[in-house]
């Protein structure tokens, strides 16, 4: 329980910090106000996993208001508010129609989100209802990621790669594909009920989690690193570097080849175990080629990782605090015409 406690003190700090920053710039968007309401939202959902049960099905009950209503739900709106920053930054598109995508996505979390929590039920000895309403609305949770992925590239489209901070561009627009991807049609491949009974448990859950969670977490964040480093470190080239580059592409080449070594590895599992009916030590013998190839992949991912991490260290920080008209956005071309 200590641990727990740190967390929701980490997590009000982390929320103070970004009001207080909010509340000196002098005005309040939509986008910073759907930032606003998926921090708090998260800090508020943390509060089912302090509870204590005895009863395993009423625990897992609550656990999954924290678990799901965080990954499937809140984070959405936070990504979903990162992407339009960025994307009104990096492609000069207009506010107004980035805000609108915004206000979709906001409404497709709470529409499908929330209820899709019910797909987290099917085995855990609630009612029979849980399963038409976890299939029905689950099946709808891709849609808040596809616009997600229209969102990026309609913006891209207008403008093109025309700003300099490439590399920020690279994490940004693939943060909202690989989430699309990972969460959305990985996470639509076994949510039915009718599939679920058959792969829950298995390696096909990590690999839904795997790409999920890279692209809706790990991209999003390392595109604000991206984006934010050149205005942080004095003498970086905006436009990145070819370590930032090579960092991207072996980082996406990993993931997705992990991803790909769960896959293979999960529906062996499946059929193994599920179907003929062998055991969890039997199945894992059976399929162990398949952690090669996951070990292969997640060395080129580790790879990327540290050249990221390497890039990041290449220059000192700067400290002081900069002069109001250094730290103006310069306007993309052709971005006055469009206010």
């Amino acid at each position: 329980m200590p641990h727990k406690i740190v967390i929701v003190v980490v997590m009000l700090m982390f929320l103070y910090n970004i009001g207080m920053t909010i509340k000196k710039s002098g005005r309040f968007t939509t986008t910073e106000g759907v930032l606003v309401l998926g921090l708090a939202s998260a800090a508020v959902l943390y509060l089912p996993a302090l509870l204590h049960f005895d009863n395993y099905t009423v625990a897992i009950f609550y656990r999954w208001w924290t678990i799901h209503l965080w990954v499937e739900g809140v984070w959405e709106m936070i990504q979903g508010g990162f992407l339009a920053y960025l994307l009104i930054r990096l492609s000069g598109a207009d506010r107004e129609v980035m805000e609108k995508w915004l206000y979709v996505i906001v409404g497709l979390v709470f529409i499908a989100g929330i209820l899709g929590t019910a797909h987290h039920y099917y085995w855990v000895g609630v009612p029979h209802y849980w399963l038409p309403l976890g299939g029905f609305f689950s099946a709808l949770e891709p849609l808040a990621l596809i616009g997600m992925a229209i969102y990026a590239y309609s913006a891209i489209r207008r403008s093109g790669l025309a700003h300099p901070n490439t590399l920020a561009l690279h994490w940004t627009v693939g943060s909202a594909v690989f989430t699309m991807f990972g969460a959305g049609l990985l996470g639509l491949a076994h949510t039915w009920p009718g599939v679920n009974k058959w792969t829950h448990g298995t390696l096909v859950t990590a690999m839904h989690g795997h790409a999920a969670f890279y692209g809706a977490y790990a991209m999003i964040v390392l595109a604000m690193i991206s984006y934010a480093l050149p205005a942080l470190m004095p003498g970086r080239r905006e436009q990145g570097t070819s370590l930032g580059y090579w960092a991207f592409w072996l980082q996406l080449a990993g993931m997705f080849g992990m991803t790909l070594s769960f896959a293979t590895a999960g529906i062996g599992q499946v059929y193994l175990e599920r179907i003929l009916g062998l055991g969890y030590l039997d199945a894992q013998l059976k399929i162990q080629v398949h952690f090669l190839m996951l070990i292969a992949t997640a060395s080129i991912f580790a790879i990327g990782v540290m050249l990221f991490i390497a890039d990041f260290f290449r220059h000192a920080p700067r400290f002081e605090v900069m002069p109001e008209d250094e730290t103006k956005v310069r306007p993309m071309p052709g971005s006055a015409a469009r206010a």
